[in-house]
């Protein structure tokens, strides 16, 4: 007969969660980030209670950027080890969708336990829930359905058996990895079962490295070897694979050229010779050029996305050819390419061999030499500094890269400051973290702090801007609470400063983006200092470019977080590189700006490849 444990349905949840293993010998699951409602505070809450140590429970100050946090934990981790979060029903599960399409964009690990309403349905409608005039099953949990890699809803205790394994092989499986939303009725919660004991035995996961097709490696390597200037475009599955020495000995061997996205950007050190930067968009001048030039473009972990391709119109050669090195078949076909399905480290192992000594020619290393002398203008603290003329995003940069050690790691992830970042920092391997898939406003300071939980060694440097920061900043207190220091440098531009120079690169007037343009009785005058300060941490708000890098380095000898905030001007953005990108502008207008505005945007919609 089998031995059995009788558990409540919460209580059994996290114990088998507190013995799910990586290779390392770690929990997979680190911990649990709550806020209790009614819908989990007596079930899940008392599990969590009573598990203790063994798996970590955190009070967040907020659903979605407590989810941020633990997105940003499984990002530095590789997705080697992800964090679960745990809300009530109603608002606290909506907060959490935001963060659930965030991990789904970005292919990253995250257990979201949202509560549920009653499965024996006797207190109906309960407090808070959601009522489909038409479908009695429908909840409001069901919003995470397209936003989740997997999803279940647990009506009976006994659905776990199934439920958690499922979940744990798609965070674990690197061709489906994503967020996995486990809505737990709040009812089932608390009910008793008698569970197999066999079924809190300690297990491994191993993340596979699948092998390609031998069929597609051939293809791809004669589609290499019949190249003339072919470029590598690095993305994130890159580092996910820890292929980031493979990915340099590969562009060393055959001396192809790398320029790398904003998820990819960090796998080869800056100074390497051939790293071209960035393409696209928020691309360098030298990479952009590359890109036009190149004949094949082998993307390796990539999705493609639009700020990486021009919106498809960067790759401008007629005969140019597309290889893509994915994990999934879905991203490995995107746009007529020849795919190769399989982990990255593996794919480039097997093309190296195919193609044995062959070498391409060198790239334009004058082109690289000369924007990096540009960008150290750009770049520059001004001499003097005037105090009637407020730094560029691009001179704040410059500060604190001057002021960067090898440990330091510049993240962000919405405004002027990620393509300004992906265009000008230049990164030591393992020195850059964006969340630009979702380019989710509200993410920086909870990545931030999830960055640091996971790599503590790290000098973690979040940049934000105001309007990002009055977005959510509230996790600045969890961090207080839990003493995890990193550094904020707040740019204030008084509003929306990205999309205002979008809004008017588009044809339209200067419109509800900056404070001064928006409909309001009193200009703001926003004490970003006492904001930060009423929450424990460390701010000062700095009169230059030269007392911002000092206070860059003071920063790290302390044990909270220090915010940093410094006026800068809206006008401009980084000044230099970039490429154009599709966002339709009105057919038809009443000013010559936007007729401009439309003419050009037709010029350029001529010259997009979507195959």
């Amino acid at each position: 007969m089998t031995d059995t444990i009788r558990l409540t349905a919460a209580q059994a949840m996290f114990r088998w969660l507190s013995v799910q293993m990586t290779e390392d010998g770690d929990r997979f699951i680190e911990g649990v980030w709550a806020i209790f409602g009614h819908g989990n505070v007596a079930g899940i809450g008392e599990a969590l209670h009573g598990i203790g140590a063994k798996l970590p429970t955190w009070r967040g100050q907020n659903e979605q950027t407590m989810a941020h946090a633990a997105i940003a934990y499984a990002k530095t981790k590789r997705r080697g080890k992800a964090m679960a979060v745990t809300s009530s029903i109603g608002p606290g599960s909506t907060n959490l969708v935001t963060a659930a399409a965030l991990a789904h964009v970005n292919r990253l690990p995250v257990l979201f336990i949202p509560g549920d309403v009653f499965a024996n349905r006797r207190p109906d409608p309960v407090l808070q829930q959601i009522e489909d005039f038409d479908d009695g099953t429908i909840s409001v949990t069901d919003c995470f359905r397209p936003v989740s890699r997997y999803f279940d809803r647990i009506t009976r205790p006994e659905h776990l058996l199934t439920a958690l394994p499922r979940a744990l092989q798609v965070m674990t499986d690197p061709a489906t990895c994503g967020p996995v939303t486990l809505a737990f009725c709040q009812d089932v919660q608390a009910e008793a079962y008698d569970y197999p004991l066999s079924f809190f035995d300690t297990k491994t996961w191993r993340i596979r490295r699948p092998e390609p097709d031998l069929r597609e490696v051939e293809e791809v390597v004669a589609a290499l070897k019949g190249a003339d200037t072919p470029v590598i475009v690095a993305g994130g599955g890159v580092l996910y694979s820890s292929a980031d020495a493979d990915l340099l000995a590969f562009a060393r061997k055959h001396n192809i050229p790398v320029v790398e996205t904003q998820a990819g950007k960090g796998a080869i050190d800056w100074q390497e010779k051939l790293n071209f930067g960035s393409p696209g968009v928020t691309g360098t001048d030298c990479g952009n050029a590359i890109a036009a030039k190149a004949d094949l473009i082998l993307g390796v972990g990539t999705r493609f996305q639009d700020f990486t391709t021009g919106s498809w119109a960067i790759f401008g050669k007629a005969d140019r050819k597309l290889v893509s090195i994915n994990l999934t078949g879905y991203d490995a076909a995107k746009h007529g390419a020849i795919p190769l399905v399989s982990d990255a480290k593996v794919a480039l192992e097997r093309i190296s061999k195919g193609l044995g000594k062959h070498r391409f020619a060198d790239p334009d290393f004058a082109a690289r030499d000369a924007w990096f002398k540009a960008t150290d203008q750009v770049t520059a603290a001004p001499e003097p500094e005037s105090v009637n003329v407020l730094p560029s995003d691009a001179q704040v940069i410059g500060a604190v890269q001057r002021a960067a050690g090898p440990q330091t790691v510049a993240m962000c992830a919405a405004g002027t400051m990620p393509g300004a970042l992906q265009i000008l920092w230049r990164s030591a391997a393992g020195g850059y973290h964006m969340e630009y898939g979702f380019s989710c406003m509200g993410y920086e300071v909870a990545g931030a702090f999830g960055i640091k939980l996971a790599a503590p060694e790290k000098e973690v440097v979040c940049f934000v801007g105001d309007g990002s920061y009055m977005m959510a900043n509230s996790e600045l207190a969890t961090a207080v609470m839990m003493r995890v220091p990193f550094t904020i440098v707040l740019t204030d531009n008084r509003g929306y400063g990205c999309i205002n120079r979008l809004q008017q690169e588009c044809g339209g007037a200067e419109f509800n983006n900056m404070y001064k343009d928006s409909n309001i009785e009193v200009q703001p005058e926003i004490d970003f200092v006492a904001h930060a300060g009423s929450m424990g941490a460390h701010a000062v708000k700095v009169d230059g470019i030269a007392a911002l890098e000092s206070e860059i380095v003071l920063a790290r000898d302390r044990q909270i977080p220090t915010v940093i905030v410094i006026d800068t001007e809206a006008e401009t953005g980084p000044g230099i590189g970039g490429a154009w990108w599709d966002v339709a502008v009105p057919a038809v207008g009443d000013t010559d700006k936007l007729r401009q505005a439309r003419a050009h945007y037709e010029a350029n919609t001529a010259r997009q490849r979507i195959n």
